[in-house]
């Protein structure tokens, strides 16, 4: 299929590890459907105008509180689906592509706590990493984790 036949999403991500192997993240509260509310890495869509470092320290910022630097690039994870944008755009509906981007970041400044107004975070937490079996989480933290664990 040809790059223009299908919706894209550029996305960065951060895996954020403190010294008691606790990680930070971010509570997605679902948006439109509360049902699939899980624990997920701070991060978020970039805006066109952006860059991925840029957009992945500002999706930080807005969903923990915290300032952040970006140490090094750790995976990519795309995945494919078929979404409807008919809303949008009143025309049927096309395939999605999801394109994230995931870096190890460093907190440099900043207070715990969101700063998203009525947006799709409501809080962020520093869990430790080996209760996250027992929680529902987004995929994205274990293939973050995964990329983590080969650097750290």
């Amino acid at each position: 299929m040809h790059f223009s036949d299908y919706d894209t999403r550029l996305a960065g991500y951060a895996v954020i590890v403190n010294e008691d192997r606790e990680i930070l993240l971010s509570w997605f509260n679902g948006g439109k459907e509360p049902a699939h509310a899980l624990w997920t890495l701070p991060g978020g869509g970039i805006e066109f105008h952006e860059s991925i470092e840029v957009g992945t320290i500002r999706e930080i910022k807005e969903e923990t509180g915290f300032d952040a630097e970006l140490v090094r690039p750790l995976t990519t994870h795309t995945f494919t689906e078929n979404r409807s944008n008919a809303s949008r755009r009143r025309s049927a509906p096309r395939p999605f592509k999801g394109v994230r981007v995931v870096y190890q970041a460093r907190i440099t400044g900043g207070i715990l706590g969101t700063l998203e107004v009525d947006g799709t975070t409501d809080r962020a937490e520093w869990l430790a990493i080996d209760s996250l079996t027992g929680i529902r989480h987004a995929r994205i933290i274990d293939i973050g984790l995964e990329a983590w664990r080969t650097v750290a």
